[in-house]
């Protein structure tokens, strides 16, 4: 993989700076963190300027409403809006990094021109319908059942930890369509519309204080048949498209967020006398390297995606492995660095302490990730 930059990459780098510095001072302030409604529209707002500007699914397929741009056009402009400060995904992460890649890869054509326009000019939210109260970190042990009625499924059941699901449009849900198959081969997934009747959402309160899960009842809830992606019972194998781009790209900016706290802590240390600590230098340099190395490996799981037709590997299981436990990492070093006054119970590096936790449980738990290293990439034989 070459990993420098041409001349033509160097100049998108350079016109997206241009873009940035031009539009970032006329953004309104940011909604409190409370303000679910506040900060739909806002993220929402964000990404019709991007959308406007050329830059909404940068690097989406243009028949599915993107540029076609290369991985390292991605990444750049991932690179680059970090550095800038310009806002995150927020509220629409699940549809622009997970559902909408995933529609992209596997829906209809049809499919494709409903869902994926909107959630690019930042009409429509999306949140994910697949953890359940009962099934822990098996997925496949879900039991939210869909039973075919017509043209709809019937579907009664419950999902938890469902991210922005009091601000959401739409749902990537996960459903049993098959009870008597083997529990991976009985899933659909489907597309469920927020407003159907029958849907009841009770935001859950996290140990930092945020409101951004939900638990979500169904009961009787009607969803079109035509709002299945993938055939009936093929949802486990769509599901790891899904999985895939959670994993593979979707903490891509996160860890450019991760080199730019570094550099906060050390000039910080420089600046308190916490850099004369020799110990405390070489853990700031170890860690400097590693997320060196993760923005390495995310340029090799992306360019690997792109041979594989869009897709992200099983590399990104290593990837989400390692950053999960180097955030938690970089945090402690927070503590180390700024000491106890500093991390009081409002200060945002407390609530970053305590959201680095949830890492190595999002996007499949980190005894999940060894699990797939160990099966998918080094071929060791099935655990019993």
């Amino acid at each position: 993989m070459d990993l420098s930059y041409t001349p033509e990459e160097e100049e998108f780098r350079a016109r997206l700076r241009e873009w940035l510095a031009k539009v970032l001072p006329g953004l309104p302030p940011k909604p409190s963190p409370d303000d679910w409604p506040g900060r739909r529209a806002y993220d929402l707002g964000w990404q019709r300027m991007l959308y406007d500007a050329g830059y909404a699914g940068l690097h989406w397929p243009a028949d599915a409403g993107g540029r076609g741009a290369t991985p390292t056009q991605h990444l750049i402009f991932l690179e680059e809006t970090e550095k800038a400060g310009a806002p995150y995904v927020g509220a629409n992460f699940v549809g622009l990094l997970h559902a909408g890649p995933t529609i992209a890869a596997e829906g209809s054509a049809g499919q494709r021109a409903r869902w994926l326009p909107p959630v690019l000019r930042g009409e429509e939210v999306w949140c994910q319908g697949f953890s359940e109260p009962d099934a822990g970190s098996d997925l496949a042990a879900l039991r939210t059942r869909a039973r075919r009625d017509g043209d709809d499924y019937v579907v009664n059941g419950s999902k938890i930890w469902t991210s922005h699901a009091e601000v959401a449009d739409w749902c990537e849900l996960l459903v049993r369509t098959d009870p008597k198959a083997p529990k991976h081969r009985g899933i659909s997934w489907l597309a469920m519309p927020m407003d159907a009747p029958g849907i009841t959402v009770r935001p859950l309160r996290t140990l930092a204080g945020s409101t951004e899960f939900a638990e979500v009842f169904l009961d009787d809830v009607r969803v079109p048949v035509a709002n299945r992606v993938g055939e009936e019972n093929d949802g486990w194998r769509v599901t790891m498209v899904t999985l895939s781009f959670e994993r593979g790209t979707a903490f891509v900016g996160e860890v450019v967020a991760c080199r730019r706290v570094l550099g906060e802590l050390a000039r910080e240390a420089r600046k308190n006398g916490r850099w004369d600590d020799a110990v405390l230098r070489r853990r700031l340099g170890r860690l400097n390297a590693e997320f060196r190395a993760l923005w390495r490996l995310t340029q090799w799981n992306v360019s690997e995606s792109e041979r594989s037709g869009g897709v992200p590997g099983v590399g990104g299981s290593v990837f989400k492995l390692r950053y999960s436990r180097a955030r938690q990492d970089l945090y402690d070093a927070a503590a180390d660095v700024l000491g106890p006054e500093a991390l009081g119970l409002d200060s945002r590096w407390t609530l970053d302490r305590l959201s680095s936790l949830s890492y190595t449980i999002a996007a499949g738990t980190s005894q999940i990730q060894r699990n797939i290293v160990a099966e998918r990439i080094l071929g060791l034989p099935k655990g019993r």
